[in-house]
């Protein structure tokens, strides 16, 4: 329920009930200015705890900005690159998000703070001692009114008259008072309805405006999120292959240490004790040792320094080695040799009974162990049969299995694999096994056709190439890839070419069913990769470069026409370039358009320099400044329609409506950002934007060539084919270039 008004009439009358009314103005006077404080209490505490909040983001931001990915081996893959830029891209973006917050808080204050502080202060501080000064006079008028009423009437005329001019006096200065106070009262009660509303609306605007910021930053954010996804599975899905491998490795190591050898490494090495004599007795010294079989170099590197001596290691070439017997010395394992270098025998100490007849096989020792420590499985042969299994398997799996989910990314039982392939694979009847019977599923049909090329003597993509397939896929050069992997293809032996063509064309076919089956290329290639190549040496470095094995294959399968169809593609050299989201274009900013009685200032962000005619736009990824200025169009259609609609444009730059959109239509992508808007040239002297040409410009014909020459790559170009376009250069003074 709204107050009555207070009528000025009553200021005269000053009657109870005026009274009561004017007091109800005051209470509500009372409770606005309350609600002023909280509002001005409450809101502080809002800024604050937005301050507290965006610096805690920044300290974040920080932290992640700073740390730096260290990964194992000598080259990333393209999902390494950009999983290692992530974190520089999620500061970015989170600096990106406080740099807006950050402009919002500032301006806060003055949106919000500030105006209600000098409303309050100004405007019912004002009228509070416009009420002083009411209650001041009205207390005087009354009070002199009763000394007044009891004046005798006996005293003097003249001093009744004195005294009724002074009670009128205080009558009207109350008087006056009363209309200033209730003026004043009733103005605050009007005018705090958009003077209290206002600066909460500016800054609810501020704010919503960063929230609505941070929406658009969350959809700029949503395509680099989903390309990031799909790289932390592809190098998860890495992980899981090479961690398998890198467990059977470790298994093998368990069982036998000494049988893993790098290429160019020593034939063996380890820990070996050496007998030296003393003055004062025997000692035995430990030694690191590296023996070279083909050129019968031992190095030795002492382990215990002694004080004061310069010990290095010392290189001895061997004449030759036999072992101690056990009765000619106290200690277990020792075997002698003589080199050239020293006179006299050495005895050395092996760690154990195996390991010394290691050492002894090694160095020709005369009595060598020559049978292998571990025995290696059977393995099978790139021939006629097992191309027959092969095709039988892809037939197998494309009649009934290439949209089953997970397709040989499923294992089947060891058993039934086992059974599969000793039935196919007997001497006495080889190939004799039907795969289209429902005994053999698909999954025992993959996971035998997987076992049998794991298996192979030799790899198919052999291991003569697997260094160079390997360096291939390291590539930066996304083209040189292509081209390396695919020359590389075609120097493999005919048998294991043939092979690996009908695999990845089986594989291309599964991958087109990927809806069903989920299998896509990345995928195949984390399966076929080290399947189909091998390093020949098993060790951690070459685990670690089974990555590159399943891209070589991914490539395969993406660019299977390219490679089995066309001779080697030559295309101009592109760079892998990282996924990002902190160098896009920046979206147009909505400004406040409310009344309020300050301005409040507007937010700001910082943009990227505007990009002139002919730049290049740093935001896109592969731009080049000389290569790629404008999209080129078809000059005769745009000039067609351009003199067709001359007319309509004309009149729409006569109206001063004429936009960029009005002549040159742009994609839906390119309309939601700002994008710098090409200057044509006019007469020496006139320069005019696509959004502001004039209607004298426009009804000239060579303006409406100029329109065209817009979206050319160059002069030269458009001149070498258009007739008009040489003569609109020589009307500009321009000559033919």
């Amino acid at each position: 329920m709204g107050h009555p008004a207070l009528e000025f009439s009553d200021c005269y009358l000053d009657s109870p009930d005026f009274r009561d009314r004017l007091k109800c103005y005051e209470q509500e006077l009372e409770r606005t200015n309350k609600f002023i404080k909280d509002v001005i209490k409450d809101g502080n505490a809002l800024i604050s705890a937005i301050k507290n909040y965006s610096y805690a983001v920044q300290k974040f931001s920080q932290t992640l900005q700073f740390f730096q990915f260290d990964f194992i081996g000598d080259t990333l893959t393209d999902d390494e690159i950009n999983i290692a830029e992530s974190f520089k891209e999620f500061a970015e973006l989170l600096q990106e998000v406080e740099l807006e917050r950050s402009m919002m808080v500032q301006n806060a204050s003055d949106l919000l703070i500030k105006p209600l502080e000098n409303f309050r202060k100004e405007q019912i501080g004002f009228t509070k001692e416009r009420k002083k000064k009411f209650e001041k006079d009205g207390e005087k008028f009354y009070s002199m009114l009763d000394r007044h009423l009891h004046l005798s009437s006996k005293k003097k005329e003249s001093q009744l008259q004195e005294a009724d001019l002074q009670v009128d006096k205080e009558r009207h200065n109350f008087f006056e008072s009363s209309l200033e106070y209730v003026y004043q009262i009733q103005e605050v009660q009007e005018s705090k309805k958009f003077s209290i509303v206002e600066p909460v609306l500016a800054f609810l605007h501020s704010l919503f405006t960063y929230n609505n910021l941070t929406v658009e930053l969350t959809q700029d954010f949503l395509p680099y999120k989903q390309q990031l996804q799909l790289s932390l599975q592809n190098t998860r899905n890495h992980f899981s292959s090479t961690r398998e491998e890198l467990e059977d490795l470790k298994k093998r190591m368990k069982e036998a240490p000494l049988t893993c050898k790098l290429p160019g490494q020593p034939t063996i090495e380890g820990y070996l004790y050496t007998q030296e004599k003393w003055a004062l007795g025997i000692s035995w010294v430990k030694y690191y040792c590296q023996y070279e079989k083909e050129s019968k170099i031992l190095r030795m590197t002492p382990m215990e320094q002694k004080p004061g001596a310069k010990q290095g290691t010392s290189e001895l070439t061997l004449k030759y080695c036999v072992r101690r017997k056990t009765d000619s010395i106290d200690k277990r394992f020792c075997f002698d040799i003589e080199t050239n270098e020293r006179a006299g025998t050495i005895t050395l100490q092996a760690l154990s009974e195996a390991n010394r007849r290691l050492w002894m096989e090694a160095m020709d020792g005369k009595e060598p162990i020559y049978h292998s420590p571990i025995t290696k499985q059977e393995e099978m042969e790139l021939n006629e049969v097992g191309f027959k299994f092969v095709r039988k398997c892809i037939n197998a799996v494309e009649t009934k299995g290439i949209t089953t989910e997970g397709v040989y990314r499923t294992v089947g039982s060891n058993i039934q694999v086992q059974k599969l392939l000793n039935a196919f694979f007997d001497p006495k009847c080889p190939g004799d096994v039907d795969l289209q019977n429902s005994d053999w599923d698909v999954k025992t049909i993959t996971s035998s056709l997987k076992f049998y090329l794991r298996n192979l003597a030799e790899p198919v993509m052999t291991y003569k190439l697997h260094k160079e397939l390997v360096s291939a896929a390291k590539s930066e050069n996304l083209d040189y890839r292509l081209g390396a992997i695919h020359s590389l293809v075609y120097k493999l032996p005919d048998k294991n070419r043939e092979m690996l063509e009908l695999l990845i064309r089986h594989l291309v076919n599964v991958c087109e069913h990927s809806r069903e089956n989920l299998m896509s290329p990345s995928n195949m290639g984390v399966i076929f990769g080290p399947t189909l190549m091998r390093a020949q040496e098993d060790t951690v470095a070459a685990m670690m470069n089974i990555k590159f094995q399943n891209i070589v294959v991914e490539i395969l399968i993406e660019h299977f026409d390219k490679i089995y169809s066309m001779p080697p593609p030559r295309v101009s050299a592109r760079r892998h370039k990282p996924i990002t989201i902190s160098k896009r274009p920046l979206r147009e900013r909505p400004g406040f358009t409310g009344y309020v009685t300050e301005t409040p200032k507007p937010l700001h962000r910082n943009r990227l320099p505007t990009r002139r005619a002919g730049e290049a736009d740093p935001g896109r990824p592969g731009s080049d400044s000389k290569s790629e200025q404008y999209t080129e169009v078809d000059v005769g259609k745009l000039v067609s329609k351009l003199q067709d609609g001359g007319a309509k444009l004309s009149n729409k730059a006569a109206n001063g409506v004429v936009t960029g959109s009005a002549v040159l239509k742009t994609s839906a992508l390119h309309s939601k950002r700002a994008a710098p808007r090409p200057m044509i040239c006019g007469k020496e002297g006139e320069f005019s934007a696509l959004g502001g040409l004039s209607h004298t410009a426009l009804s000239r014909p060579w303006m409406k060539l100029s329109l065209v020459l817009l979206h050319c790559r160059t002069h030269n170009q458009i001149c070498d084919r258009h007739p008009k376009c040489l003569a609109f250069c020589q009307i500009m003074g321009k000559g033919a270039g």
